[in-house]
């Protein structure tokens, strides 16, 4: 399965449980969640400032007044808070972005995000509602792996959705577009 999801499949096949239902006569159009690379990037940099700093850490302690002592224990403690803080914040990065996902169905586009365990946000706006939908992409990187930032503007609450770092974003444009037009044409058959 590609990196867009067009059933409520994750790539392993299994069932996705969503974080909100669906309402009567809601099809689920695509389920979409940030690049592979976008994530891997962001995990790098965590891993990366985790380890350097620890080893850092670890040299300007053995090279300056050691391990022994009440300074050496100090030390140890600062380098494993420091390596401790690091992987708390690559464990909750990846939570993210296990959690973070856009859905579309014929009626709506919506936003769920979980930051950590006691924070849930999530944001729905008609399809009818979204006026402007375009793509932006940013750097070799995107550009190279087709990944990048699908922003839709609303005349609902809230104004602009942003789903950032997606994969195959003209695809997703289109699918919005297409849902979108359908939609509106379902509304004025309806009067």
């Amino acid at each position: 399965m590609s990196d867009t999801q067009t059933s409520p499949l994750s790539p392993t096949g299994t069932e996705r449980k969503l974080p909100f239902a669906l309402q009567n006569d809601e099809d689920l159009l695509i389920v979409v969640r940030r690049h592979w690379l976008y994530f891997t990037l962001r995990m790098l940099g965590v891993a990366g400032a985790g380890v350097l700093g620890t080893v850092l850490g670890i040299v300007l302690v053995a090279k300056t007044f050691g391990f022994d002592g009440n300074p050496g224990r100090i030390a140890v403690g600062v380098i494993a808070l420091w390596a401790l803080y690091w992987l708390v914040r690559g464990y909750f990065t990846w939570y993210r972005y296990e959690n973070d996902l856009w859905a579309v169905t014929n009626q709506r586009i919506v936003d769920s995000i979980r930051r950590h365990w006691f924070h849930h946000r999530m944001s729905s706006a008609d399809l009818v509602d979204v006026e402007d939908i375009n793509v932006v992409r940013h750097g070799i990187l995107p550009t190279m792996f087709n990944f990048g930032d699908v922003r839709c503007q609303t005349a609902g609450e809230v104004p602009n959705f942003v789903l950032s770092g997606i994969p195959k974003p003209t695809e997703v444009l289109a699918s919005i577009d297409a849902a979108r037009d359908a939609s509106r044409r379902s509304l004025r058959g309806a009067f």
